[in-house]
């Protein structure tokens, strides 16, 4: 009898140890790091955390440029496992601080190699968007005037206190515009970037801290409440109009000015922060960023458009959104090596 019960306790033993080494391990945390104008739909970010038993925390961290200096201040003991939202303008920096590890992910190949600016792939593209300059559609019908054809024309009478812009130092479309002005002006020459600037401070161009107060504060078209008809905003932002008047409207309200050089170019990134401790979860991350569902969710959650060219655009970007033929450009490199000259120079012609 009593060595029938010992079997019996070694059996359930066994059976039990089984059991629990079959059990499914609890869920792991993935740790997003990212800046304040993020937006996933929550059913898509589900979708991953079923597929791989995992709960995605999202660490929104302040705009593009303070996001990325916590995660660099932070690379000893990383707050995150992925950083999403570094953009070209910051590119250099981020991968000189070197926080990023290299992964190649599943779904590169539908990205178009343009976008593709780390051939080490420690940043791959996830999405990309046109800063512009907008303009109330209304305000030019009704006074017969014909709006700006490219960043020269903002410097004649006619214009004249009509444009608002963001301050390069704290907004990122205002950086993004400074840029544009000098991939189009230039340092040196006869008529430089800071000729350009001077000029439009000699014709009234308003300055504001941010995209927000510059849009719906100071801009007249769409849903702004101001008086100037002119902003710095996205090529995105007639779709965004339409798309948010929930079908009051049928056409968008402002339009934008897409002549060469016009817009400049922003990419975002993402990438795998050194010292992960979920570095395989990392990877199925990043992947699923350049997933065609995760892609497909990008233009009305972000406004801006999918890096993949498999995924299928919404309609309301399909008629209303456009994408400048000519964009400026200028290497990260340049970017990295002289942006706060550059902005310190446009502060002391514009705001001194």
């Amino acid at each position: 009898m009593i060595r029938r019960m010992s079997w019996l306790i070694l059996i359930s033993a066994g059976t039990l140890f089984g059991l629990l080494a079959c059990a499914p391990a609890g869920p792991r945390t993935l740790r997003l790091m990212t800046h304040d104008s993020f937006a996933a739909s929550q059913e898509v970010i589900a979708e991953f955390e079923q597929e791989n038993n995992a709960g995605v925390e999202i660490l929104k961290s302040g705009d593009a440029g303070a996001a990325l200096n916590q995660a660099i201040l932070s690379q000893d003991n990383p707050l995150a496992d992925v950083f999403f939202g570094v953009d070209n303008t910051f590119f250099s920096r981020a991968l000189q601080a070197d926080i990023f590890i290299p992964y190649r992910p599943s779904g590169l190949e539908n990205v178009p190699d343009g976008l593709v600016l780390d051939p080490q792939y420690r940043l791959v593209p996830i999405d990309y968007g046109d800063v512009c300059l907008n303009y109330d559609k209304d305000y030019f019908r009704e006074r017969g005037l014909a709006p700006p054809l490219n960043l020269a024309d903002l410097t004649r009478p006619e214009y004249n206190g009509l444009l608002v812009v963001e301050n390069p130092a704290t907004s990122s479309p205002g950086l993004a515009f400074l840029l544009a002005t000098l991939a189009n002006f230039e340092e040196e020459g006869r008529y430089t970037y800071l000729d350009f600037w001077a000029d439009l401070r000699r014709n009234g161009v308003m300055v504001t801290s941010g995209w927000e107060d510059a849009y719906y504060g100071q801009f007249s078209g769409g849903s702004g409440e101001g008086n100037r008809p002119i902003v710095v905003s996205y090529a995105t932002s007639p779709a965004a109009e339409v798309y948010f008047s929930e079908g009051a409207l049928s056409e968008a309200p402002t339009g934008n000015v897409l002549g060469r050089g016009a817009c400049f170019r922003q990419i975002e990134f993402a990438g795998i922060l050194r010292g992960t401790h979920a570095p395989d979860l990392a990877q199925k991350f990043i992947d699923f960023l350049l997933s065609q569902r995760f892609q497909e969710d990008i233009p009305l959650q972000m406004f801006v458009f999918p890096a993949s060219q498999a995924a299928r655009l919404p309609d309301v970007f399909v008629q209303f959104a456009q994408v400048p033929e000519e964009p400026a450009t200028l290497s990260a490199e340049e970017i990295a090596a002289n942006r706060e000259r550059w902005i310190e120079a446009w502060t002391q012609v514009v705001l001194r």
